[in-house]
């Protein structure tokens, strides 16, 4: 009876896995097609766009880019200087200095000729208080830039900071480290002027790593392969999720996350949801749920829009102490905005919303690593009790492991079919190889981050944001 109910519950188990590994690789390879088929259409359609009009009217939606740093000292004058380089005519640039400890505020009241100013704002949202105050350049080739220097409250209160100092429409929020191309505002802003029936609320676009690239003066001269492994397999992982994933999500209306690295945003909405949630570490995607979760229950048509675009390229971990804390905290951030945002799982009444977007991620983001080291910890008690028929173990182990190179190749051949970014001969051969290695090299490490951040998030709740060293970006 006992050796009955074991086999019982055995072969459950066992169903269990290959039933979710089938609809796990069955949703990847539609969500492929489905990016594949938008990234077409889309390349087709722009390729006739004069974006020189959208750039040089002065009749161009208005634009605040808003860029919080904490301790950015060895690029913040660089990278504002990108900021400032779009070719965009409508738009202006806050740096939301938040409490930084090093010289960062020293350095751009002396790159951009700084003086405090008195200024008067709204606060729609309520932020810590200014600190030194608020600065404009004396210079009137920098009349674009505003500098705040306020106590630090962390990256969701700064940028909470920059939506009440704002007058524009819309809102780029970005991270002060990434180097924006100079076209990516007349790009992004095309979804908001494209619908009339559709209230776009929010867009994003590629984000490209930067280290090991050549910079100057703020703009991107030369593209260049890391050496490590690890830095190689995030620019390989980037490549999967951008453009084989987003974009299909886009199609779908069902993207929960734009990039906290860059996104534009309709400013009067994240108002009226009450901005940056500053008890989040994922706020990035928390305040796209949310604002999804006001349009649905005011019952207004609305769309999330992805474009596949590069727009800005941005400094990645180079260590494994450092990815191991940022994937750690991406982790956190899905488990708190899920959580949170629960009420709309699995609920007719959010349409795609609830029945789609929400019971992906839950599954395949959030469940994912807790399932896949469930699934270890169960095949090594199978070895233990010799219960492994090895013929079935290899060709799960074999399948798994060529469907993942496999999706890489595709992401890899997509990205040689369209920008094309990695021109250098030998790179196409080099992310190939790592496709075939990722698995052992850069995956458990993920797996391992994923683990520790459920474990943190449940045991040690007060665990903060985490760091981020800065090395610079290569200087020419």
């Amino acid at each position: 009876m006992y050796t009955s109910t074991l086999q019982i519950i055995m072969t459950i188990i066992h169903y269990f896995f290959l039933v979710f590994s089938a609809i796990a690789i069955a949703s990847y390879v539609i969500l492929a097609i489905i990016s594949a088929i938008e990234t077409i259409e889309y390349m087709k359609k722009n390729s006739f766009v004069n974006y020189k009009e959208i750039l040089s009217s002065t009749f161009s939606p208005s634009i605040s880019i808003i860029a919080p740093a904490y301790n950015e000292s060895l690029n913040i004058v660089e990278n504002v200087r990108s900021l400032l380089s779009s070719y965009y005519v409508n738009y202006d640039v806050i740096i939301v200095n938040d409490g930084s400890k090093d010289d960062s505020l020293s350095k751009l009241i002396e790159a951009y000729d700084l003086i405090q100013i008195d200024n008067l704002f709204n606060e729609h949202i309520k932020t810590k208080p200014l600190r030194k105050g608020i600065y404009k350049s004396t210079n009137p080739a920098f009349d674009k830039l505003t500098v705040i220097d306020k106590e630090n409250g962390g990256k969701a209160d700064a940028l909470n900071m920059g939506l009440n100092m704002s007058k524009n429409k819309y809102v780029a929020c970005i991270d002060v480290d990434c180097l924006l191309l100079e076209d990516a505002l007349q790009k992004l802003i095309k979804p908001f002027l494209e619908t009339t029936d559709v209230k776009v609320i929010a867009a994003g676009g590629v984000i490209r790593i930067a280290n090991s690239c050549t910079v100057k003066d703020g703009k991107l001269l030369d593209v260049n392969f890391p050496k490590t492994w690890l830095e190689q397999g995030q620019i390989l992982e980037y490549l999967r999720a951008f453009l084989l994933g987003r974009m299909a999500w886009s199609r779908l209306n069902g993207l929960l996350v734009i990039s906290g690295a860059f996104g534009l945003f309709d400013k009067k909405i994240a108002i009226k949801v009450g901005g940056y949630d500053t008890n989040t570490v994922g706020e990035d995607m928390e305040i796209i749920v949310r604002m999804r979760r006001y349009m649905e229950d005011q019952k207004q048509k609305y769309k999330v829009a992805y474009i596949p675009d590069p727009l800005c390229w941005t400094e990645a971990p180079d260590n494994y102490k450092t990815f191991i804390s940022q994937r750690n905290r991406w982790t956190r951030g899905t488990i708190e905005t899920l959580k949170k945002h629960r009420k709309i799982g699995f609920n007719p009444k959010y349409k795609s919303l609830g029945l789609i977007s929400y019971p992906y991620w839950f599954f395949f983001e959030r469940m994912a690593p807790i399932i896949e080291v469930t699934g270890i910890i169960y095949f090594g008690i199978l070895i233990f009790l010799n219960e492994v028929r090895w013929d079935y173990a290899f060709a799960f182990i074999i399948v798994a492991y060529l469907f993942s190179v496999l999706f890489s190749i595709v992401a890899i051949v997509s990205e040689e079919l369209t920008y094309h970014q990695y021109k250098k001969k030998s790179i196409g051969f080099k992310l190939i190889m790592i496709a075939f290695l990722e698995p052992f090299v850069n995956h458990p490490t993920i797996l391992y981050s994923a683990i520790k951040g459920n474990i943190d998030y449940y045991f040690y709740k007060k665990i903060e944001w985490g760091t981020m060293t800065r090395k610079g970006m290569t200087k020419a």
